[in-house]
């Protein structure tokens, strides 16, 4: 039987201690990695198309905004439009961008969360300025949201399927 010493009593310690806050923050940055290059994908593609459910109707339309900020992948739109009464009533969304130059293609299931800060508001127009004719971070009409929940997927036509989550 081996002896148990307070070197290898120090040491298991520190493993127990400092190996899962390790392996957390490693888990943090492959999450706003796998962000970072769904939002990279998203904004190269320039038009994505974005599914919402109404009752039992699918609904798609093309969208164009996307940004991180706070470590949060953003969305935007009018709370006057369908789309945004659609999302209150069923946060559950799809977005899909195909990139016909490589052949990639990728689609994000997620649940949106609004974001009523004027900070995100005014971080997103000013990411797309050209929205500043038709929105402002103090209207009552400005909605952004957030994405959770995210399992993105890329696909292309020789490769495997590469997924990741945020």
């Amino acid at each position: 039987m081996k002896k148990f010493t307070p070197f290898l009593f120090i040491t298991t310690l520190l493993l127990l201690v400092f190996l899962p806050a390790a392996q957390a923050q490693t888990q943090e940055k492959m999450e706003k990695n796998a962000m970072k290059e769904v939002c990279d994908f998203l904004k190269h593609c320039g038009v994505y198309y974005l599914a919402t459910v109404e009752e039992d109707q699918p609904r798609v339309r093309p969208f164009g905004t996307a940004v991180v900020f706070e470590d949060r992948l953003y969305i935007q739109t009018g709370k006057r439009k369908n789309v945004a009464k659609q999302m209150q009533l069923n946060p559950k969304i799809e977005i899909c961008a195909y990139d016909a130059a490589s052949g990639v293609w990728l689609r994000v299931a997620a649940t949106v969360v609004p974001d009523e800060r004027r900070e995100a508001k005014a971080f997103m127009l000013e990411a797309y300025p050209s929205l500043k004719s038709m929105y402002s971070p103090d209207d009552d009409n400005t909605l952004v949201l957030y994405l959770t929940e995210a399992t993105a997927t890329f696909y292309s036509f020789g490769g495997e399927p590469k997924v990741v989550k945020f």
